[in-house]
């Protein structure tokens, strides 16, 4: 029996060695764990055939003895014939001292404890990076050239492997892999790194037809290995006799040029390929150019923001390419008659571009269906049971959408889901009342729970109040309860599902505002202030999430014919438009996600205020003037209350020459 203490087990690498050493017959695996991290091992144990062989070992690699209990290094000492060190930080965007904490400190603290331990072997995964910027042929026999380590993780490789060579009593064997990719046959990566930088820009080009030819540049050569070579080597290597104190270049015999990797990718996504007609001397006058227009104002921001589009951080642009070439005669001497070689990249390209498009690609969720751009898109439509929420969810329906009703009368919403259902839809049904956080809370969890990915939301509850001013003196909860709903509750919620559509990189969201935003009439002063302080609120979170895939549309809706306007009897008498004519429109907004939406008349109306806003008060003076209020704002005590319903001729002729507003 052979007994293994692994570091870094819950890593991909990790992860794919220990499934290795668990098809060991009578293997014994001892995973160095950190708390935090318990619940990821035993995720992984689940999936590993024989994973209940695996022991955790509650730890902290940056702790001194990994601060194992010590009772656990009692039991251990003198037992362990493997320590596999693979726990590391690579991250070329970290900080010098967060790279020396856990890639140098870290693995002190291992040697250390293989010392105590006594093990039979200690094994440390390090990194073609230790050869820095070592011009030419770097053996495997090589290790302090006086080579320049150019960022903080070359440097920290370089000092960890020296901490091994230097520090271990113990019997030790170093692997350097190269850049490690997915997995050939499954494609299966944990997270976007090396080549996959490429990928955005490859995604983007593949708008253009895969017969045009992107003249660039040779940049030098890179060294790409699939992680399950990389494991099957070290499977191999470390149970192999005779080695020790030796390195092994885990690197293709044969660099690739940047541009053949490029170009595999490139195959694989149908986009457009690389041919690097400019010879390599250019590279470098090119350089010195770029440096001079970097210099220039706003050049470095402009460069940020390019970067950021397709994903790729500033401080791996320099190590594109290896300035060293990877001997690897020892690495395959010992390799000999095992049948474990390096693929072809291009053969198993294609499998790792279609991994990252469905797990990695990080605008997923944006990319078009099959059946229309609304085919099983999830969209949470407040105010869902009657009106224009109504009409909007059955029309979302139609379309392939899956309409997630909101709402407080869930009797009333389930009738509306049996009427998506009876036209072959597909609807769920959530009560809340957003003008309450633990309900809006309960509702965001519930969603999130119940769906994979909310797409799209639709704010649309609402409560109009028409009463002027005079009438409203001793009625501040007018205001207050506009604002609840109409504001607070469309904020509420859209805060809640924001995390969520962040970490996707995608959503949509539909503010219901109106016309009145616009055409400001008069007797709205509570209404139009929720709906405008909502349209302020879009507009600067706008910009915001705009590079997370997050955008928003603002309908400025004209008057419509719905429950929440039947109390205002005089509107009987105007031309309104229905509520499939506004779910239409909400559609619209789904489907080709404009900042907003609006009718001429709102647009005029905000022109001639910008322009003559006098005249455009006068005009809204005479408006005050020629409709009443309504019986229902009057109270229907008062004496000179009537129910509103007969215009007069001032009234009736501005009702036609503005039909939309609501007076």
């Amino acid at each position: 029996m052979a007994v293994y203490l692994v570091t870094g087990a819950t890593g991909f690498l990790g992860g794919q060695l220990v499934e290795r050493l668990l098809a060991r017959p009578n293997a014994e695996v001892h995973a160095l764990v950190r708390p935090g991290s318990q619940s990821k091992l035993a995720a992984k144990m689940r999936r590993w055939p024989m994973g209940h062989r695996v022991a955790p070992l509650l730890g902290d690699l940056s702790a001194p003895g990994l601060g194992l209990e010590p009772s656990a290094v009692e039991r251990l000492t003198g037992r362990v014939d493997h320590l596999v060190h693979l726990a590391a930080l690579y991250d070329m965007t970290a900080d010098d001292a967060t790279n020396e904490a856990v890639n140098v400190e870290g693995t002190r603290h291992v040697v250390d404890l293989a010392n105590r331990l006594g093990v039979g072997c200690l094994h440390h995964v390090s990194s073609v990076a230790v050869a820095g910027h070592f011009q030419g042929v770097y053996r495997e026999d090589m290790f302090d050239e006086g080579q320049e380590l150019p960022s903080p993780y070359h440097r920290t490789k370089f000092e960890a492997e020296r901490a091994v060579r230097t520090e271990a009593t113990v019997p030790w064997r170093v692997y350097r892999p190269a850049v490690v990719v997915g997995h050939s046959v499954t494609g299966e990566i944990d997270k976007v790194d090396g080549p996959y930088y490429l990928f955005e820009a490859i995604r983007r080009l593949a708008a253009l037809p895969s017969w045009v030819r992107i003249a660039a540049p040779d940049i030098g050569a890179t060294n790409v290995v699939p992680v399950d070579f990389v494991a099957d080597a070290m499977d191999h290597l470390l149970h192999r006799p005779g080695l020790d104190g030796q390195a092994f270049h885990l690197c293709s015999p044969r660099p690739q040029r940047v541009t053949a990797v490029f170009n595999a990718f490139a195959a694989a996504a149908g986009a457009p390929r690389i041919v690097p007609l400019l010879p390599r001397a250019t590279v470098r006058p090119a350089a010195r150019v770029g440096g001079l227009l970097a210099r220039l104002p706003g050049a470095e921001l402009l460069t940020d923001v390019a970067l950021d589009q397709v994903g790729i951080p500033r401080e791996i642009l320099p190590h594109f390419s290896f300035p060293s070439v990877f001997d690897t005669t020892a690495t395959q001497a010992a390799l000999e008659g095992s049948e474990i070689e390096v693929p072809d990249l291009r053969r198993y390209a294609p499998v790792l571009w279609r991994y990252w498009e469905e797990h990695l690609d990080r605008d997923r969720a944006r990319r078009h269906r099959p059946g229309g751009p609304l085919a099983g898109r999830r969209v949470v439509i407040t105010g869902a049971s009657s009106g224009i929420g109504r009409a909007t969810a059955v029309h979302v329906a139609r379309r392939g959408g899956v309409p997630l009703l909101v709402a407080r009368r869930t009797e009333a919403l389930e009738e509306v889901k049996a009427e998506i259902e009876r036209a072959g839809g597909q609807a769920w049904v959530y009560s809340c009342d957003i003008t309450q956080p633990e309900s809006v809370e309960t509702l965001v969890k519930q969603l999130l729970h119940d769906h994979e990915g909310i797409d799209m939301l639709v704010n649309n509850a609402g409560r109009s109040i028409r009463r002027s001013i005079r009438l409203s003196y001793d009625r501040f909860h007018d205001f207050e309860r506009t604002m609840s709903i109409n504001y607070f509750g469309a904020v509420r919620l859209i805060l809640g599902l924001l995390p969520h559509m962040t970490d996707r990189r995608f959503g949509h969201i539909v503010n219901i505002s109106s016309i009145g935003v616009q055409a400001n009439p008069p007797r709205f002063s509570a209404y139009v202030a929720s709906k405008a302080a909502l349209d302020a609120f879009t507009r600067i979170v706008g910009t915001e999430t705009y590079g997370d895939g997050i955008t928003f549309t603002t309908i400025h809706m004209p008057l419509v014919r719905t429950p929440m306007i039947s109390p205002t009897k005089l509107y009987d008498a105007f031309p309104t438009a229905t509520p499939d004519e506004a779910a239409e429109m909400v559609v619209r907004a789904l489907i080709e996600r404009p900042n907003h939406i609006n009718t001429r008349l709102g647009t005029f109306g905000e022109v001639a205020y910008a322009l003559a806003p006098k005249a455009v008060d006068q005009l809204l003076h005479v408006a005050f003037r020629v409709f009443p209020d309504s019986a229902a704002a009057r109270g229907h005590d008062d004496p000179e209350a009537h129910d509103g319903s007969a215009l007069s001729r001032a009234a009736d002729a501005l009702v036609r020459l503005l039909p939309g507003v609501h007076w």
